[in-house]
């Protein structure tokens, strides 16, 4: 409960830090980045964090595929709102929760493996990568 405090706080009061967009696109094909900015500040905030855990991570630092998901993993929730967010965790939001299918169908043109980790982002049986993945996203 407490992380989605956060969450909303995070949602309201920051702002996605332009200075980040050039290593995000030593990351990002231009398709993808494209993507990317396509995405809300918010979204992109979360993602850019998700992505400096992914660095950190012992497992995951030099897997580029699991890199470009941190930073594209929500690009399927395209510009959703507080509200609608709120509503996701309070009753549940149809929309919101095919976000990673969403995502999918974004992504799958441009790298089908990314993609396709996307629509699994939030899965319960998953592999030890995704695992660990699932784990820094919700943080």
């Amino acid at each position: 409960m407490i992380s989605r405090l956060k969450q909303g706080l995070s949602c309201i009061f920051l702002n996605f830090d332009i200075e980040n967009e050039k290593e995000i696109k030593n990351v990002l094909s231009y398709e993808e980045f494209n993507i990317f900015l396509q995405m809300s500040e918010y979204d992109k905030f979360h993602s850019f964090k998700v992505y400096s855990g992914v660095l950190k991570d012992k497992v995951l630092k030099d897997e580029v595929n699991y890199l470009k998901l941190a930073l594209l993993h929500d690009c399927g929730k395209d510009d959703a709102t507080l509200f609608r967010r709120v509503k996701k965790v309070l009753v549940g939001d149809k929309k919101l929760e095919q976000h990673p299918n969403i995502g999918f169908e974004k992504l799958k043109g441009i790298n089908l493996e990314v993609a396709t980790l996307c629509s699994k982002h939030h899965n319960k049986d998953v592999d030890f990568k995704m695992s660990i993945f699932q784990k820094i996203d919700d943080k």
